[in-house]
């Protein structure tokens, strides 16, 4: 536990009337008896204690320290604190990747004969959660077209609902779900809404403010941002975090290194900077693929001509770093535009500053049926770009010259 009787003066509260910028570096700061500028990184196993008796106090949770870092450890704790500044959530809880963010969510909130629902649109780990996993605990599921409310109500009307879970934008389409209206829906029945906010990020989109009750991230992605390192959270309620959430968590062990949770600590004060540029480079490019040969089709959500324009206006303060589009060719020309790709480098991961690509059919969404992927939009010549910091001109360049050989 710090030494807070020694402890200097601390920075500003990270109140709600502080901008995000402000949060995201002030927000969640511990300063040991040292006095340090940047934040201190606890790289400890385990805590000592004064006495036997502190020791009990603590584990029967009657003296409010650290035990033991598979279940909280103080560089954690502010990433935890800073994310949650920013998200506007009373709790955080960090974990090792977004996997075991999305899969501590939902088994800290379901037990057997509960029932999911969800869209057919998500990540293909996501679904195999719902789909592979849960039955095997007795939880059933329905998965629906996540932009037609009439069959999020349809699936809610079985009793056991307990649960929906959604990600918006989807992976990879880049397609937008009514937060807000499918939240209403899900409360009337007394269901909990889960969102998975990864391609949006905290800073263009507020899940909790929507009426979301659980909001999951893959910090691997954009809060990272240098695609260094891998961790998840998991936000919500103080109350929902602590009575469903964090003894499974505390239980199962999908901890989070503290080294880690520092890198990502120290990545979040950088990342309004990271994405305003990376998001702004986005447009200009998805503007300038259309008029590219070869490319047929492109989904931005920054752009009017995006199916679900109207609700990006109402819930999403800014676009994405992500862009989805078609090639000609099939798998065929996918594959030879990306093998010509001199500067964009392939890869299955997303939201670094090096711009990446990724053919969804042969990676994320590999486990679908051709059927499956056809009905969501992602055919085999479908790609997923994630913008990083290099020039614009550049960038246009490359996909130029790589669209040549379609």
């Amino acid at each position: 536990m710090l030494d807070t009787k020694s402890q200097p003066p601390g920075p500003p509260a990270a109140d709600a009337h502080l901008h995000p910028e402000t949060r995201l570096v002030h927000g969640g700061t511990l300063r040991s008896q040292f006095g340090e500028t940047s934040e201190a990184l606890f790289l400890t196993q385990g805590f000592v204690y004064d006495r036997a008796e502190t020791c009990e106090a603590r584990f029967k949770n009657e003296d409010p320290g650290y035990q033991y870092t598979r279940y909280s450890n103080p560089t954690t704790t502010m990433f935890e604190d800073r994310l949650a500044a920013l998200e506007g959530a009373e709790a955080c809880r960090a974990v090792a990747t977004g996997m075991a963010a999305v899969n501590g969510a939902i088994m800290g909130l379901v037990k057997a004969g509960d029932h999911v629902v969800a869209p057919r649109a998500m990540f293909g780990s996501c679904r195999w959660i719902i789909e592979e996993m849960l039955p095997r605990f007795g939880v059933t599921s329905t998965l629906v077209d996540g932009t037609d409310l009439d069959q999020w109500r349809k699936a809610a009307a079985t009793p056991s609902t307990t649960v929906f879970f959604l990600e918006t934008p989807c992976n990879p389409t880049l397609e937008v779900l009514d937060i807000a209206a499918i939240a209403a829906i899900a409360h009337e029945v007394g269901a909990l809404l889960i969102v998975d906010n990864v391609f949006a990020t905290p800073l263009y989109q507020r899940p909790l403010a929507l009426g979301a009750d659980v909001v999951v991230y893959s910090a691997t992605k954009h809060i990272d941002g240098q695609g260094r390192c891998m961790g998840g959270a998991i936000l919500a309620s103080k109350a929902l975090i602590e009575e469903r959430i964090q003894l499974y968590l505390r239980m199962t062990g999908p901890a989070i290194s503290p080294f880690n949770a520092w890198v990502l600590l120290k990545s979040l004060e950088l990342m309004p900077v990271r994405l305003a540029r990376e998001t702004e480079t986005a447009a200009k490019l998805a503007d300038a693929m259309l008029s590219i040969p070869g490319i047929t089709k492109v989904i931005f959500p920054g752009r009017k001509d995006h199916p679900q324009a109207e609700v990006i206006a109402r819930q999403m303060s800014g676009a994405s770093t992500l862009i989805a589009f078609d090639v000609t060719g099939g798998k065929d020309g996918a594959f030879r535009f990306q093998n010509a790709l001199k500067l964009v480098s392939i890869s299955n991961n997303l939201g670094d500053v090096k711009s990446l690509i990724t053919h969804p059919a042969t990676t994320t969404h590999s486990r679908f049926k051709p059927e499956e992927r056809a009905a969501l939009g992602i055919a085999d010549g479908t790609l997923r770009l994630s913008v990083g910091l290099e020039h614009i001109d550049d960038l246009v360049a490359d996909l130029k010259q790589a669209a040549a050989v379609l």
